[in-house]
């Protein structure tokens, strides 16, 4: 694992930069677990269940998951056409690992969420113009 951070840590085509580019932002993963429990769906059935993420967000995340290969699209030549999307067999063996995180970040948001409160404290406290600097 060492030799491989080193190899990548400065590189652009580094796989773990790559994926925490994919994940980092706030939808991503909630698509991606929506799938997983739901199985198919369409658009609006995904935005249904997301009800705070836009409909041109929504669009652009599941267009990257779909360039990742985590996600299929299927469009029926109906009128109006109908879309789905369902998880890919790459997109369901990532699962897994999101469940995983998420089952840490349940058991372990209390401890961080307290440490937070701590530094914002600590953070607070140095720039009060009420306190005299030491």
């Amino acid at each position: 694992m060492e030799k491989s951070l080193e190899k990548y840590m400065d590189h652009v085509d580094c796989p773990i930069r790559q994926i925490l580019d994919r994940f980092g932002d706030k939808w991503s993963i909630l698509v991606l677990c929506l799938l997983s429990h739901k199985g198919t769906l369409r658009f609006n059935q995904i935005a249904s269940h997301i009800n705070d993420i836009s409909q041109r967000m929504l669009t652009f995340t599941l267009r990257s998951l779909e360039t990742d290969g985590l996600v299929s699209r299927e469009i029926y030549p109906e009128v109006p056409p109908r879309v789905e999307y369902r998880l890919t067999p790459l997109g369901k063996s990532l699962v897994p690992y999101i469940e995983k995180l998420a089952e840490w970040a349940a058991q372990n948001m209390p401890e961080v969420m307290k440490n937070r409160k701590a530094c914002d404290k600590i953070v607070n406290q140095e720039y009060d113009p009420e306190i005299e600097p030491v």
